[in-house]
């Protein structure tokens, strides 16, 4: 007999993994480029100008003679600058994350460079010993001048002369 439980059954409904509502996808690249922009441009003197101009004019805009649409406590601009600033924060917020995380990938590279150049000084550290060794081990110019002049001292005590090729 074939298991049912297993088959599709046309009297029970179907199981879906997709949701109900469909999620926007966003490219977190690109939204992180335009955080850092925004967050780079709101740093600037410009910026600030910008924002001093439009403040200015909006409050001399709205308590001159003329006609006002934003008066005195000035809540429409409050309430502008509050979204400006609701969305601005996490924007430099964003920017300052993905600065860390290059900060951090930097900072292994550098870690791992600072291990090498270690290993390559330990290396030449053993080098440079073994050399020191090796010379010290190496007969000079001043020792084997010595060790002759002993020798044909010692030579002319036997009254030997050596010929004129070195030999006797």
């Amino acid at each position: 007999m074939r298991d049912r439980s297993r088959e599709s059954r046309l009297d029970t409904p179907q199981e879906t993994t997709r949701p109900l509502v469909r999620r926007p996808t966003v490219n977190t690249d690109a939204f992180g480029v335009f955080a850092e922009q925004f967050a780079r441009f709101m740093g600037t003197a410009r910026f600030l100008l910008y924002m001093t101009l439009f403040v200015v004019v909006w409050v001399l805009w709205n308590v001159g003679p003329w006609p006002h649409f934003d008066g005195y406590p000035f809540i429409f601009l409050t309430l502008m600058l509050s979204l400006q600033a609701s969305y601005a924060a996490p924007l430099i917020l964003l920017a300052q994350n993905r600065q860390e995380q290059r900060d951090r990938v930097v900072g292994e590279q550098d870690r791992q460079a600072n291990t090498r150049a270690h290993a390559d000084m330990e290396y030449l550290a053993r080098e440079v010993a073994s050399l020191r060794m090796a010379v010290g081990e190496v007969a000079t110019r001043d020792y084997v001048r010595s060790e002759l002049r002993a020798l044909l001292a010692e030579l002319q005590e036997r009254g030997e002369e050596p010929d004129e090729d070195g030999a006797h």
